[in-house]
């Protein structure tokens, strides 16, 4: 089997309401997704997919939902307010954890055709969560 990993950069802000530490306040975080894709052979020019490919998949859809915007759930108190601000804001059915922000990314790419092995968000320089299926 053969793989491939593209690096994506990005920022958001998020909090985590049920969080029992600092995490539970608004904060923000410039992350690097990889997004690793698998092949059983290569194809005629002898890769499993173009980089670019990866990620123009990736940042499209990256700059469209994840960067430089406010990733909450959807019961998050404080929608109404940043609605009435005319801030940017996503409401996500899940807590907007890295694991969850992973999954996206990993379930969108693959929706596009990437035979995608797995996503890893770095959350920061020490700590990432990685989203594969079997």
């Amino acid at each position: 089997m053969f793989t491939i990993t593209k690096e994506v950069y990005f920022c958001y802000g998020h909090r985590l309401m049920r969080h029992p530490g600092k995490c539970r306040h608004l904060h923000g975080h410039s992350v690097k997704a990889a997004i690793t894709v698998q092949a059983a052979g290569l194809n005629e020019q002898g890769m499993v997919c173009d980089f670019a490919d990866i990620a123009r998949i990736a940042s499209d859809y990256i700059d469209r939902e994840l960067d430089h915007n406010l990733l909450l759930h959807r019961d998050d108190p404080l929608v109404p307010l940043l609605a009435a601000a005319g801030e940017r804001y996503s409401l996500l059915d899940e807590h907007p954890t890295a694991e969850y922000l992973a999954q996206l990314i990993y379930r969108h790419a693959q929706s596009q055709g990437l035979a995608v092995a797995s996503v890893t968000l770095w959350e920061t320089a020490s700590a990432c969560a990685t989203y594969s299926e079997p």
